[in-house]
């Protein structure tokens, strides 16, 4: 008799994510996110808390998972960001985009990238032509294949978290995950 299993990543995370922390950290949070749901923007800072509190324990990774059908501008500011990652300023450009949600139409994201120092030129370029728009489709693709169905949804060492994603539950989670890694 099969038992069922929380959905786990399809897609390991790896050298071609986004991340943020030791590579060899106890505990690895996976967030597939789109920049426009206010959800998203609602555990931004909370997930910024729980990096706070875990420290070099936890790796943080953040993959695309932008709705188009409920955020119009999701898409072109998860290229936004990947853009910025090809000058290697992913974070800033995922900082800023989370802390002005309003600000996210085509002109929006040029003013970002010049206040990040990109070559704003080359930023516009990339995201007129769609250069990272297949980064995004994989992000995505990764994301249905693994069970995400909204925003945010996270993993915790590949295994898809489905409790409060609070400050404090999620940093329990977190803490136990780390443990059960150490003990391995």
């Amino acid at each position: 008799m099969a038992h069922e299993h929380a959905p786990v990543l399809t897609l390991p995370f790896g050298s071609g994510d986004h991340s943020e922390g030791p590579a060899d950290a106890a505990v690895t949070l996976v967030e597939y996110g789109d920049y426009e749901c206010p959800h998203c923007g609602m555990a931004y800072p909370i997930i910024k808390e729980v990096q706070r509190r875990m420290g070099k324990q936890l790796r943080f990774v953040f993959r695309n998972f932008p709705i188009p059908d409920n955020h119009p501008h999701a898409i072109h500011a998860a290229e936004a960001a990947e853009a910025a990652g090809a000058q290697d300023r992913f974070w800033p450009m995922h900082d800023v985009l989370y802390e002005h949600q309003q600000k996210l139409r085509d002109r929006d994201l040029v003013e970002h990238a010049q206040a990040l120092g990109l070559d704003a030129e080359r930023f516009q370029r990339e995201l007129v032509a769609h250069v990272h728009l297949p980064r995004v489709q994989e992000d995505v693709t990764s994301g249905v294949e693994s069970g995400v169905r909204g925003t945010p949804t996270f993993f915790i060492n590949g295994v898809k978290y489905a409790e409060s994603w609070d400050a404090d539950t999620l940093t329990e989670s977190l803490t136990l995950a780390a443990h059960k890694t150490r003990r391995k």
